[in-house]
């Protein structure tokens, strides 16, 4: 507990310092108040909800610190980076989820392993045909879910308008020739901690 403590405070230090204000200045190379399109609430907003979801993600594991960087963007979460497996990137999606007043994550993190060009194709042909069932499927709201395919197993999260919805996302994937597995993170609308303005 100690030591999370002093991990937790060195990475405040160190994520600390002012939000959307240029050490150059307005003719500088760096970003001015004047220049961003966000409010000053939202830029503040931001950069907590970024220090907050940085810290945890660390907290996670201090590997993290090197190979996944995250960006709030209105809200919105981005994460980039690498990660061993596809149970890490579905944890750090989760975890970013469950950040106060996230509005939606985009998650391009990458898994790391040697290239396999006959495996990576049927994994791309498996996202595909997914996500076109998905497209053609009016119940289900396609833009809402990301879908990845690893080793013939789908990974997908997203939101879900019903529990209906999440269920027939399961069985779409489900049925996808050659699929091994399905594993499924889907938040329904009602569960989503989102602050009310």
């Amino acid at each position: 507990m100690k030591n999370r403590l002093i991990i937790f405070f060195f990475i405040s230090l160190i994520l600390s310092g002012c939000v959307g204000v240029s050490s150059k200045g307005l003719f500088g190379t760096g970003v001015s108040v004047a220049f961003d399109p966000r409010t000053v609430g939202t830029q503040v907003d931001d950069s907590i909800m970024q220090k907050n979801l940085s810290a945890r993600i660390i907290l996670m594991d201090k590997k993290y610190l090197l190979t996944v960087k995250t960006k709030v963007l209105d809200g919105r979460i981005f994460i980039t980076g690498k990660v061993d497996n596809p149970e890490e990137k579905l944890q750090l999606t989760k975890l970013a989820w469950e950040t106060n007043g996230v509005r939606s994550v985009r998650n391009d993190l990458k898994i790391k392993e040697d290239f396999n060009f006959k495996q990576s194709a049927k994994d791309i042909l498996i996202t595909s045909q997914l996500r076109s069932a998905m497209i053609f499927n009016k119940n289900i709201k396609a833009t809402n879910y990301q879908i990845d395919t690893y080793k013939k197993k789908i990974y997908v999260y997203g939101i879900s308008l019903t529990s209906d919805e999440k269920d027939l996302v399961i069985s779409e994937a489900k049925e996808i020739l050659d699929v091994e597995d399905v594993i499924a993170s889907i938040i329904l609308v009602d569960d989503l901690r989102i602050q009310k303005d």
